[in-house]
């Protein structure tokens, strides 16, 4: 992978199943992003998952799905995680990562 591929500008939707509501999942996933630098949005849903928005360079944004997809916050349980409307993004639209109520 060359370094500029690494650096293109993704954004993906996602959401998250499991026991991820009651247990810091928004919390972590907000600072796993910001450590990572990516920016968007986290919140939960009324049908108990959590869902939200990715934007990044491509290697930290898979390095954040992985996160999504097998860590998440230490009390959280993970059945599954679906990604989607992934495409290429010129710019970012968000400027951090924000935890939306």
């Amino acid at each position: 992978m060359s370094m500029a591929e690494g650096d293109t500008l993704i954004s993906v939707d996602y959401e998250i199943f499991g026991k991820v509501q009651g247990v810091f999942f928004r919390k972590y996933t907000q600072a796993e992003g910001k450590k990572l630098g990516l920016v968007g949005w986290v919140q939960n849903t009324d049908q108990g998952t959590v869902q939200g928005q990715l934007q990044g360079p491509i290697s930290k944004v898979r390095h954040m799905q992985e996160w999504l997809e097998k860590k998440g916050s230490p009390k959280s349980h993970i059945d599954r995680a679906n990604f989607n409307n992934e495409k290429v993004i010129l710019k970012l639209d968000y400027s951090d990562f924000q935890i939306v109520k």
